[in-house]
């Protein structure tokens, strides 16, 4: 099925019709029956998914806070509820589960589920290490003909990622040559106390420690007991062990994330956050799937912070529409080069750039601009589409899963290899930043061909007790 075709039957399902393959009997989830959903994470993202939720029936909540429970009850009466989500997903009523917890271990449960054969929605992003991408997509891809996935980049549902796809593939920039994408974020470390975040140096590169000038900064320091029923150990989980501080929770509900996700053993920084969403923006248009080259240019290296300015730019093969595309990411105020003098790309605080033989777009998620450059740029060459061809919405996106559980024979827009092939290229920006040069890539192999030591920062240690295979 091509992305045309995809897009209009996902749109079908997104306005309440079901087409259920010739010959499909009605079972457990079938169009019209409710499914038993495990929503793992009920605070934080996980509020997002009350209302998408409340039709179907959500027979366990999982949660390391247990005093975010009494809430959550409110809503989903009669559910069962776990603080170990190991333990959650043994409950054996289950269709599927909705993964809202913190970033390091996204990819375990997503995994795990896939293992037992449940349906899954897990927020961005998908995997924190190449490895870990590798491992889930290459899981589902199997089952791919039984099992919805779908990542919670749902900024994907805005009408902007259409008409931004229709133009590029409509051949308004002319060939397609880069393109980039870019986030201003620079979030630091909360540090060792709740009203004193850390500090970057935005010459040197450089996060410090509030509290201790001069000293760059790390994990943060030990706080003693966490406060009774916090299940901390749980909170951990599979990465190496770092000391309780409030500072990991400081922030409110839809910016908690903000708190930890920059820490190398529990996220990928602005990969993981507004960077999934601005990618899919640039992802959706290009039709890549794994680079052949990865390197990037950022701040220092601090051993437990993510770097807040970096640049990562990746070679793509060719394909069927297009030539070879070197894609671009830039973090923490770092940006590409505006094509003209009078664009000042920096007043975009998440965007997109398209740069092709004809003429450049610019775009953030919910408008576009399109510049034509040279003598030749008469648009003569764009191709707009017709009432018939122009892509529909894609409607709610949360629903878009729900739908595809109950029929897997829809489609979703952001499943586990396209969200896996994505995710897989920032991190792999990462490995080349810490590797410190620019990396061959074997895309089949999952290898770097032309850096050994690069290899290692390609997965990481897990704590003993845990596996990703479970």
């Amino acid at each position: 099925m091509n992305r045309r075709s995809f897009l209009k039957t996902t749109a079908v399902a997104g306005a309440g019709w079901l087409l259920l393959p010739s010959g499909a009997r009605a079972g457990k989830n079938a169009p019209g029956n409710k499914l038993n959903v495990a929503l793992i994470g009920v605070w934080g993202r996980g509020l997002a998914h009350y209302d998408s939720l409340k039709d179907e029936n959500v027979v366990a909540l999982c949660d390391i806070n247990e005093t975010r429970f009494a809430d959550a009850l409110k809503k989903f009466p009669g559910a069962k509820t776990y603080v170990d989500w190991r333990k959650c997903l043994e409950q054996k009523n289950l269709d599927a589960v909705v993964i809202c917890t913190a970033d390091h271990t996204h990819a375990f449960i997503a995994n795990w589920a896939l293992n037992r054969d449940l349906h899954c929605y897990c927020e961005k992003p998908l995997a924190i290490t190449v490895e870990e991408a590798r491992v889930v997509r290459a899981n589902w891809m199997k089952k791919k003909s039984k099992l919805a996935t779908q990542v919670g980049m749902q900024r994907h549902a805005n009408p902007n990622f259409n008409r931004t796809r229709e133009l590029i593939r409509g051949g308004a920039v002319g060939n397609l040559e880069a393109a980039y994408a870019w986030g201003n974020r620079q979030v630091v470390p909360d540090g060792g106390a709740y009203s004193h975040p850390d500090e970057y140096d935005d010459k040197t590169g450089i996060v410090y420690f509030k509290d201790k000038p001069g000293v760059p900064a790390g994990y943060l320091p030990d706080a003693g007991e966490p406060p009774k029923g916090l299940n901390y150990d749980l909170w951990i989980g599979p990465s190496q062990f770092h000391p309780y501080n409030p500072g990991y929770f400081v922030r409110p509900a839809g910016a908690n994330c903000l708190s930890w996700n920059m820490f190398w053993d529990f996220g990928a920084g602005q990969i993981g956050d507004m960077g999934s969403h601005t990618m899919d923006l640039l992802w959706n248009c290009v039709d890549a799937t794994l680079p052949t080259s990865a390197e990037a240019k950022g701040d220092p290296l601090n051993a437990a912070i993510t770097p807040i300015k970096c640049a990562s730019h990746f070679e793509h093969p060719a394909n069927d529409w297009r030539g070879p595309v070197r894609i671009g990411w830039y973090q923490g105020r770092v940006m590409p080069k505006s094509p003209v003098s009078w664009l000042d790309l920096t007043k975009i605080d998440h965007g997109a750039m398209f740069k092709g033989s004809k003429g450049v777009l610019v775009c953030d998620f919910q408008k576009r601009l399109l510049i034509p450059v040279g003598n030749a740029a008469d648009m003569t060459y764009y191709k707009p589409p017709t009432a018939e061809t122009v892509l529909p919405p894609l409607g709610h996106f949360q629903k878009q899963w729900i739908e595809a559980c109950k029929n897997p024979s829809l489609k979703t827009a952001c499943d586990f290899e396209y969200s896996g092939n994505m995710v897989e290229q920032l991190l792999l920006g990462l490995v080349a930043y810490r590797a410190g040069k620019k990396l061959q890539y074997d895309p089949v192999a999952g290898k770097v061909t032309n850096c050994p030591e690069a290899n290692q920062y390609l997965g990481k240690k897990y704590r003993d007790g845990w596996t990703l295979n479970g």
